[in-house]
């Protein structure tokens, strides 16, 4: 495929279409007497933050499931914002909520994750679903590497045997998506690089498959990506004038064979398995 411009990775058509099969799944359930319930928990007025919770939001509407919006102040307590959780946790007609990074200084995102019951859990990211995860018996898949791997599935691109390289081992995406693109059935040979690699353009010459998720503008650029690659962009940042920038470098698709768009395409996928999470919870599988 060298120097034919890459193919699109179009997650937001994917989205769509998952979004139909769930609104098919949301109205079986409220057929069974059963209305699909999501909560989100705010704190402070991140900009970014207030944008994505309301498309979340919006997306609810789409498919059929209820939805509501919790908003706190940005000088929330540690104790305030627990208090919230348990009674979330406790509230039988809410069938998952999630509570949205990041958060103000001063709060553990980390100790909010694990305070959501696994039950309840539509972000994935409770130790005890990641950890099942890391087993291989996977229960709620965490969100963005869920996406991930629908995408390039969908495109039919082949992920076993194949060497992928994920960059970024944080806990929403780097790491977990090691963990699922290595399970078995899916079978690919996965090295989890970071900032601190010290041969990762050596490493992306050397993949069929390169996933970075380091939220570094332009980090992955043409010289790094082997002819025919497929290449996706999960971290993105804010440049001087306000505008998203993604890890991946617009002259990457001369050379790659699939590659995702400068903006969106993951983040609706992300946006979608939230919900098909919710409903496998609200249905009890």
């Amino acid at each position: 495929m060298t120097g034919r411009t890459a193919i699109v990775l179009d997650g937001d058509d994917l989205a769509r279409r998952i979004r139909g099969e769930l609104a098919n799944e949301a109205r079986a359930l409220r057929d069974a007497g059963i209305v699909p319930t999501l909560a989100t928990v705010l704190v402070g007025d991140n900009p970014a933050s207030r944008a994505y919770v309301a498309r979340k939001h919006a997306d609810c509407r789409e498919v059929g499931i209820e939805s509501r919006e919790l908003n706190l102040p940005a000088n929330t307590s540690r104790t305030e914002l627990l208090s919230v959780i348990r009674r979330l946790n406790d509230d039988p007609a809410v069938h998952g909520f999630l509570v949205q990074f990041p958060l103000p200084e001063g709060l553990d995102e980390g100790e909010a994750a694990s305070s959501i019951l696994p039950t309840k859990d539509i972000d994935g990211l409770h130790p005890y679903n990641l950890g099942r995860l890391l087993a291989g018996t996977p229960t709620v898949l965490p969100c963005t590497p869920a996406g991930v791997l629908a995408l390039l599935e969908s495109w039919d691109i082949r992920l076993s045997g194949k060497r992928v390289l994920v960059i970024g081992r944080g806990t929403l995406v780097g790491r977990p998506l090691a963990m699922l693109l290595s399970l078995r059935g899916v079978d690919a040979t996965v090295t989890l690089a970071h900032r601190r690699t010290p041969d990762l353009a050596e490493l992306a010459r050397q993949s069929d498959v390169i996933i970075s998720a380091a939220g570094v503008p332009d980090l992955v650029t043409r010289d790094m990506v082997k002819p025919g690659a497929a290449v996706v962009g999960v971290g993105i940042t804010y440049d001087a004038d306000g505008q998203l920038v993604s890890d991946i470098a617009d002259d990457v698709a001369a050379v790659a064979g699939w590659k995702t768009p400068r903006h969106g395409s993951v983040g609706a996928l992300t946006r979608a398995f939230l919900l098909a999470n919710l409903l496998q919870l609200a249905s009890g599988r």
